[in-house]
């Protein structure tokens, strides 16, 4: 049975002040009938019920307003707190997550394969920012397999647009008997001027400080350094009695630090790369060639599949090989890869430089780099600090860039596929593409409920290296083989 309702009188809040005095005692008679819902803070009662004034009345105030300047205080702390946090500086870029949380290799926002370029999405930048940002780290840390004298290759998807472009360096021209010309900070740069965000110095802090103040040479370096010794490459990655640096040791690059320096201010491609080349020519003892590298940006190469489209990159690189190896195990019927050739069980390749950065929209960056061999040529620029590649070895380079992202696939809205250290790369990418075709498709389904599982592993020929990422589910996803042989961080 319902109550009989009553009228609720409400009172009108009021902040203390000595001239309300004399109009509160007059509204005493009036509230002695009409009691307040909430009563007023300033204006305490007592246990029973009888109000309070005189001096107890005015301390009660003071408790109060105490009471609020430190509720007040507490806010204020909290909200400074927030603003030095990472996500908090992100703004509308990257909002906060949510509180659920996930297994490794799954952000909310956006990840990257690499040990660099988290702090470029962090500062708000997108995944091209990230992953230029982070090869230009490599190129300082990584001088066995890329660096400012390697020829660079990319894929990227732009959720935005839905998009595919193809990188290029370019053709190969030689600077000097055995040396090619440097392509990469043209190359780089040209990339970020159509797709970046941030801005083109703000990419070269952390590689210039890198150089400038040294890093730490890493386990892969050490054992690089160790195999091939250092004729030509000190006093860069040397002790002063001519031995290898080993891993853990500290090594600099002021000449390197100095031309990246000089090309945060480039305003243009081409003059990214200028002065570098009249730098090593003349080291070299000879001309600035007339026609600089020529890099280009260009649609991707694609094929329509049932479970999507396919994206590689073009001629000169191994993508056109791949298609057409894809293509026809695909009309041939149902996708069952082939087990791996015995020679791309046992072959050793020559070392390269991959890296994959996506975020939960689904826009994907694959750059992969490479020297023709261990330090390129170890020809070691005293003027600048650059290794330049090798063009007397046979040039491996085209087989080697094969980059490949599936749009709309079964399992993932985009998923993004780059490797290295497989001397036949097209075979082998096909064999990991038609593997992935093959399996049962569960993991997406898996995430769409929420369970933690990890990202399934991708598989490949070979003793190379494969990195995957992928976006679904509004979030990122990032693994590798083998397993925990890539560093991966996000947000």
């Amino acid at each position: 049975m319902e109550g009989t309702a009553e009228p609720v009188v409400y009172q009108k809040l009021l902040l203390w002040e000595p001239s309300l005095e004399s109009e509160e005692e007059e509204e005493e008679e009036e509230e002695e009938t009409s009691e307040a819902l909430v009563p007023n803070p300033w204006r305490p009662q007592d246990s029973s019920g009888n109000k309070a004034g005189g001096l107890p009345g005015t301390w009660a105030r003071l408790v109060a307003a105490l009471l609020l300047l430190a509720v007040g205080c507490s806010l204020a702390v909290r909200q400074l707190q927030h603003q030095g946090s990472p996500t908090g500086s992100l703004g509308s870029t990257a909002p906060s997550p949510g509180r659920h949380s996930h297994g490794p290799g799954i952000y909310h926002h956006g990840a990257i394969i690499s040990p660099a370029g988290r702090e470029l999405l962090v500062a708000g930048g997108n995944v091209v920012d990230a992953g230029v940002g982070a090869a230009l780290c490599l190129a300082v840390v990584h001088p066995h397999a890329t660096g400012l004298g390697a020829m660079f290759w990319g894929l990227f998807h732009n959720s935005s647009s839905g998009n595919s472009t193809a990188l290029t360096s370019g053709p190969a021209q030689t600077l000097a008997p055995g040396v090619a010309l440097p392509t990469a900070l043209p190359t780089l740069h040209l990339l970020h001027a159509r797709f970046g965000r941030l801005p083109w110095p703000r990419l070269l802090v952390g590689p210039t400080r890198l150089a400038q103040e040294g890093f730490l040479v890493d386990k892969p370096l050490a054992r690089a350094l160790a195999a091939r010794g250092t004729e030509g490459l000190c006093p860069l990655l040397c002790h002063p009695d001519g031995t290898p640096l080993g891993a853990g040791a500290r090594a600099t690059n002021p000449q390197l630090a100095a031309v990246l320096h000089r090309a945060a201010l480039a305003p243009t491609s081409d003059l990214a790369g200028d002065t570098l080349l009249s730098l090593l020519a003349r080291d070299l003892g000879t001309e600035v060639p007339l026609a600089g590298p020529r890099p280009t940006l260009e649609p991707a190469q694609q094929l329509p599949m049932a479970q999507g489209i396919l994206f590689t990159t073009p001629s000169p690189s191994a993508g056109p090989e791949l298609l057409a190896l894809l293509e026809a195990a695909l009309g041939s019927g149902a996708p069952s890869p082939e087990p791996c050739p015995p020679v791309l069980q046992t072959a050793v390749s020559p070392e390269s430089s991959t890296l994959a950065t996506v975020d939960s929209s689904g826009s994907v960056l694959l750059l992969t780099s490479l020297f023709n061999g261990s330090f390129g040529s170890a020809y070691l620029s005293p003027g600048t600090g650059v290794l330049l590649s090798n063009t007397t070895a046979k040039s491996t380079t085209s087989a080697w860039a094969c980059p490949l992202i599936l749009l709309n696939d079964t399992e993932a809205n985009v998923l993004g596929l780059v490797a290295s250290g497989t001397p036949d790369m097209a075979r082998a990418m096909t064999h990991t593409i038609l593997s992935h075709l093959a399996e049962p498709q569960t993991q997406a389904q898996h995430q769409h409920q929420g369970q933690q599982e990890p990202t399934e592993q991708p598989s490949t020929c070979g003793q190379g290296i494969l990195l995957q990422v992928a976006a679904y589910a509004e979030h990122a996803h990032v693994s590798s083989v083998p397993h925990g042989c890539c560093p991966y961080q996000g947000i």
